[in-house]
């Protein structure tokens, strides 16, 4: 029986999306294109060098390339540095088809997700699965795919799948994680947090996981105080990693956005200009405070998505819908946005940016797809309850 790997598949389940900008992926291993920010004598970048040197001796050896392949994902979740991805294309690149490797396969599904191709990324990961019934990693990546596509019933399938192979913190990480976004929330966080203490695990990341999830359980049950409390222990975890975790800043941006606590997110964000998800969150603070930057950062950060725009790149639609509703002050633009992201991203954070920018356009009509979402699931945040009784109120949108 294959062992479970959660911290691999269940950090997936919302920055698999999170993707700093189109990554780049090159013809040449021995290319150098930029000097990425290790710094010498870190143990990452020691590691990083060594498996380098194991694939560079032997580029054939299709367990050293995914090892490689597999730090530079690591690297560009963790960064939101997009280079990293296309230089994982590129350790893996001598097995292009269907008769690769099993292991090859599912990194080359992961960085396909990466980059929002999720239909072929599912399609990889079921691929895998016929080959290794119980991979445990395969199985969590398809539960998160379908959580970023709002598939919930087939999300809870995967999960099941696991019960056979998993520890119970593994499985109830897994199914509370659906049952907190359809109305579950209360008994999602005491079955999850109650679990955690029964159980502690040693695994830091998985644990900066399942606290990064109790956090926006408590946020769905309107307890902003203990969501915080959770936000800082998964920061603390990702501290004993030696990597920090993107998807924890830009989780707790959001929050303490929502807060007013914009010099916070400054001080937290400032060193993560790499990162367009990141940089969003910071030029938002930035213009709330009005800091001498503020100005040129919103610039920098509209020519990055027109940049994005010319190369086809769609990958951040819901941070650039965010970003022109609230700095570029261009709401119908927001919501074309907004609506072509909801296309084929579902998550609560799409529906918000959805609804928020139908509302600033005066078309709560188009945010129809979020209201039938919120009823569907009986999502809980009051945040998000409130932003649909408003488009309700306005009388555009039918119940």
């Amino acid at each position: 029986m294959r062992p479970a790997k959660p911290p691999a598949f269940l950090l997936a389940a919302l920055f698999c999306c999170s993707a700093a900008a189109t990554p780049f992926t090159p013809n040449d291993d021995s290319r150098v294109l930029e000097r990425l920010p290790l710094k010498r004598g870190d143990p990452v970048a020691k590691e990083l060098q060594a498996l380098r040197q194991a694939h560079t001796a032997n580029p054939a050896n299709a367990q050293a390339a995914v090892a490689l392949a597999r730090k530079y994902f690591d690297l560009a979740s963790a960064e939101g540095d997009p280079r990293y991805i296309g230089y994982a294309e590129a350790a893996i690149q001598r097995w292009p088809d269907a008769s690769a490797p099993a292991n090859v396969i599912l990194v080359r599904a992961l960085l396909r997700q990466y980059r929002h191709d999720f239909e072929p990324a599912l399609a990889e990961l079921a691929a895998v699965l016929e080959r290794e019934p119980d991979n445990t990693e395969a199985i969590g990546w398809r539960a998160a795919l379908y959580l970023v596509q709002a598939e919930y019933a087939k999300a809870r399938a995967e999960c099941a799948r696991l019960e056979p192979m998993a520890t119970r913190l593994t499985l109830l990480a897994c199914t509370t994680n659906v049952d907190s976004m359809t109305g579950k929330s209360k008994s999602a966080y005491e079955a999850l947090s109650s679990t955690l203490a029964r159980e502690p695990t040693r695994n830091a990341g998985f644990r900066a996981w399942i606290l990064t999830r109790l956090s926006e359980m408590a946020q769905r049950m309107g307890d902003v105080k203990l969501a915080e409390k959770h936000f800082r222990e998964a920061l603390e975890e990702t501290k004993k990693i030696g990597l920090p975790d993107g998807f924890v800043l830009a989780a707790y941006a959001d929050l303490l956005l929502d807060l007013g606590r914009n010099d916070e997110v400054i001080a937290m964000l400032r060193d993560w200009t790499r990162s367009d998800v990141l940089l969003v969150r910071l030029a938002l603070a930035e213009a709330n405070a009005a800091t001498p930057t503020s100005k040129q950062r919103a610039r920098d950060l509209a020519d990055r998505f027109a940049a994005s725009a010319l190369r086809g790149d769609r990958l951040h639609l819901q941070e650039e819908s965010r970003f022109t509703l609230a700095i570029g002050r261009d709401a119908k633009k927001a919501l074309a946005v907004a609506l072509d992201n909801w296309k084929t991203q579902r998550e609560p954070r799409d529906a918000r940016v959805l609804m928020e920018a139908a509302l600033a356009a005066g078309e709560p009509r188009a945010a129809q797809g979020a209201l039938d979402w919120m009823r569907a699931t009986h999502y809980e945040d009051p945040r998000y309850r409130e932003l649909a009784a408003r488009l309700e109120r306005s009388g555009g949108a039918s119940k």
